[in-house]
């Protein structure tokens, strides 16, 4: 009995998904009520596979992790999860690479690499022609040498725009709108030379090269370099990469937009969308997001109201904006935006919402800056004077959302506190200015640094 259960639990998709932190706990509840209707062979397969997932991510992390990726790589929310929990860990998570990658996700090199399969329009077909190619007759070189080796029936134009946006083929060219205009003269060339060979005929090159045979593995080492080329351009921006690889893959791998800010942000937000269900209900919250989609809905009303998809560094979550905040902020609710949103959090039916009541572009949030040495720290007069600044310039609690974050410097040591939601600004500059004539050093950071 005990083998049956365990074997329901080592299927593919089930064997790397019994996750340590959850199901551990669950083992041991349900060993502990076994007499109370739960069979004890579950209980212990649970308890045994728990201890094996365990070991392997204490001692294996790099394959365990790989592993967990590849099992739940149709979806996207427990893939994201998983690879923040990699960062966490300390473990990098490579692109796809047209010359290292495999079917699915790799441990190579102290990180893990993505695999052809996580690929959005990369078929089966299409990765089975790419790995033939490339075992038989080693590294790719160029665009063109992919395209003259691999068969472009199954290797489409779309399938290679998907590689190239990924930044699959990044190593051999990084420049990636330099590749996109280049593919649409070497896919033809590449066709072309595909069906001289299909009908027994070479061309020019190949016979100087000596490369004319039958045989397909023989081709002239160089042919490749006659392919032609479209002129020089300059490559896609950061963010438009983003983009792409956001649409292809699911989630950025490259980079991410908020990576840069997360030094800064859990001064502003002391919790990230993963942990919204553990939130009181009507807790006011700032979170740092990025916004993915925004799903307009016109109540019965007749007033505008929408859903918005939004995701930070940990997952992907839903926030509620009212048809008087839409009204409001409609005109910044823009998709692929860094945004600071303010709101608070809604049980219902059982299901965690944010309802969203403000937001503002990352770009144009700008942080009070005020420093404090440890005497005034400690001294009650100063403490005051500091508060009564800072409600003087918080009065319409609606409009004032600028934080104020707190620098006690020391002789060995420099701490940021930020001070609580109740002492957020209206206006950065005049609070600035007036902490400044009251002797308190006092200056503005901007959200992104600059």
């Amino acid at each position: 009995m005990i083998k049956i259960a365990r074997r329901k639990y080592l299927g593919k998709q089930n064997v790397y998904d019994i996750g340590v932190e959850r199901d551990h706990n669950f083992a041991i509840k349900n060993g502990l009520i076994a007499a109370n209707c739960f069979n004890k062979s579950h209980s212990t397969a649970y308890g045994y596979v728990t201890y094996q997932t365990a070991y392997l991510k204490a001692n294996y992390p790099l394959e365990y992790m790989a592993a967990l990726l590849t099992a739940n790589s149709g979806d996207t929310d427990k893939v994201q999860r998983y690879i923040t929990n990699c960062t966490n860990m300390g473990i990098s998570i490579d692109p796809p690479d047209i010359n290292r990658s495999g079917v699915d996700f790799t441990p190579t090199a102290g990180k893990i690499l993505f695999g052809f399969s996580a690929v959005r329009n990369v078929g089966q077909n299409a990765i089975a022609c790419i790995l033939e190619a490339r075992n038989e007759t080693g590294e790719f070189k160029s665009l063109a040498d992919f395209c003259d080796r691999v068969d472009l029936r199954a290797v489409n134009r779309r399938t290679l725009e998907s590689l190239i946006y990924c930044g699959a083929f990044d190593k051999i060219e990084s420049n990636r709108q330099q590749l996109i205009n280049d593919s649409e003269l070497v896919y033809d060339w590449a066709q072309s030379r595909a069906k001289d060979r299909a009908s027994g005929q070479g061309n020019i090159f190949d016979l100087l090269g000596d490369g004319f045979s039958s045989t397909q593995n023989k081709r002239a080492s160089n042919a490749f370099e006659t392919a032609p080329k479209s002129k020089p351009i300059i490559d896609f921006t950061p963010q438009e990469k983003l983009q792409k690889e956001k649409e292809l893959l699911g989630f950025y791998v490259s980079d991410h937009p908020l990576k840069s800010l997360r030094q800064i942000a859990p001064f502003l937000t002391p919790i990230n969308l993963s942990q919204l269900g553990e939130q009181r209900e009507e807790t006011r919250l700032c979170a740092v997001v990025m916004l993915n989609n925004v799903k307009k809905v016109v109540t019965k009303k007749g007033d505008q109201m929408a859903i918005l998809q939004i995701e930070d560094l940990t997952t992907q979550s839903e926030a509620v904006v009212f048809p008087k905040t839409y009204e409001r902020i409609s005109s910044i609710l823009q998709v692929d935006t860094r945004l600071i949103i303010w709101g608070k959090v809604d049980r219902r039916d059982e299901q965690t919402q944010f309802i969203l009541e403000d937001a503002e572009p990352v770009e144009t949030v700008q942080m009070v800056m005020v420093e404090l040495n440890p005497q005034q720290a400690g001294n009650m007069e100063d403490l005051h004077r500091l508060k009564t600044i800072l409600q003087d310039h918080s009065v319409d609690k609606e409009k004032a959302k600028m934080p104020v974050i707190g620098i006690i410097q020391t002789e060995t040591s420099r701490k940021l506190v930020r001070l609580g939601w109740q002492f957020c600004v209206q206006d950065s500059r005049i609070t600035v200015q007036a902490l400044q004539n009251a002797s308190f050093p006092a200056h503005i950071k901007s959200l992104t640094g600059s």
